[in-house]
């Protein structure tokens, strides 16, 4: 889609992933056996015909340029558009601070574009959405600004926005949350609107002294703007605390939510890498599990996921957890509701057991 421009935004809520994120972005999360987070955003936006996409970058952003790279795997290394990486320049001096300062920095960038719209993308949520549908409704309903929101399931904790949406899809109300109630309008990071709109919110928000893109640049200027929420009715999840990143990769052990997400048309595309298929030993037992190629299984695995050359010993037996990329779990270790960071080694005969409301976390590179 010619007149549209994609921008997907790095920061997220970090501070409540803990060990996950103590040295990532939200962005770069493993998810699903094989995936990243910040491939749900790239894909869709791909899918819905953006060739121009903008990835703002954060601190500790390495693990995006290695996984991005030229965004060949996207159908993004292009002659003309493509994927370009914006950085958050300082200004007068003093470091970035906030979404806003990074826009801000690279308004010169933006505006050159040829781009009639700019759609902007937080890269900290799970769906498959084709944003072609929420340009159609931006231009029917004549908004200045087109706020994508789904309703809240289940309650949820963990930092959010809520939004107040009429029936004929008008938002008057916005406010920031540390939970949402089920039933509630949950935004999803994502914002529609024309070049010249965006030109102006970034504007009018960092100059007078505001480093927050949504409170900043829309919320206290609320009354200049028509603003519409855009609701999603499929499948979505919002990557901000440990839990409701256990959860979102438990969601896809449901065949239901997987032929949604991965299985329609739109296909949700990340970094290749070729591993030989999946050895499941004589001794092995997996119920109810994703496992992702490269994998030697020996032990019994249930209701988990286990990313790609991971290494499962004779008699291990690991229930309700999620094993990341070059772990090794050694002969009769046992493990229940337990994160895994990649390259974690679990020594002969040890038990890691976290609670069922908090999984246990073994930081990356680390041996027990």
């Amino acid at each position: 889609m010619s007149n549209m421009m994609g921008i997907i935004k790095l920061d997220g809520a970090n501070s409540m992933l803990k060990e996950l994120c103590e040295h990532r972005p939200v962005a770069s999360l493993p998810i699903a056996g094989r995936y990243r987070v910040i491939d749900f955003a790239v894909s869709n936006m791909v899918n819905s015909g953006i060739g121009d996409v903008g990835v703002l970058l954060s601190a500790n952003a390495r693990s995006i340029f290695d996984h991005l790279r030229s965004g060949k795997d996207w159908d993004l290394a292009r002659h003309r558009g493509g994927l370009s990486y914006l950085p958050s320049d300082p200004y007068d001096g003093k470091p970035a601070t906030g979404d806003l300062q990074g826009l801000y920095s690279n308004l010169d960038y933006i505006q050159h574009n040829a781009a009639e719209y700019i759609l902007i993308a937080q890269a900290d949520c799970v769906y498959n959405m084709d944003f072609r549908s929420v340009l159609l409704f931006h231009q029917n309903t004549g908004a200045d600004i087109t706020m994508v929101y789904s309703k809240a399931q289940d309650d949820i904790s963990g930092n959010a926005a809520v939004m107040k949406v009429t029936e004929n899809g008008r938002v008057t109300d916005i406010a920031k949350s540390l939970t949402v109630t089920a039933g509630m309008n949950d935004f999803l990071g994502v914002y529609l609107m024309s070049k010249d709109t965006f030109v102006k919110v970034v504007s009018n928000g960092f100059e007078r002294g505001g480093t927050d893109f949504l409170l900043d640049g829309i919320i206290r200027h609320m009354e200049e703007y028509s603003i519409f929420g855009y609701e999603h009715k499929g499948y979505v999840s919002r990557i901000n605390s440990t839990m409701a990143y256990f959860n979102a990769n438990k969601d896809f052990l449901n065949p239901e939510i997987w032929s949604e997400v991965f299985m329609g048309d739109n296909l949700i595309h990340t970094k290749t890498k070729d591993a030989a298929p999946v050895q499941y030993k004589d001794t092995s037992r997996v119920v109810n599990c994703l496992v992702a190629n490269g994998c030697e299984i020996r032990g019994e695995v249930e209701n988990s996921i286990i990313f790609r050359d991971v290494k499962i010993g004779e008699g291990v037996k690991i229930k309700d957890c999620i094993i990341m990329e070059r772990c090794v779990i050694e002969d009769n270790a046992m493990l229940r509701n337990v994160i895994c960071d990649k390259n974690v080694t679990v020594s002969k005969d040890q038990w890691l057991k976290g609670a069922d409301n908090y999984p246990l976390i073994v930081a990356k590179n680390t041996t027990i």
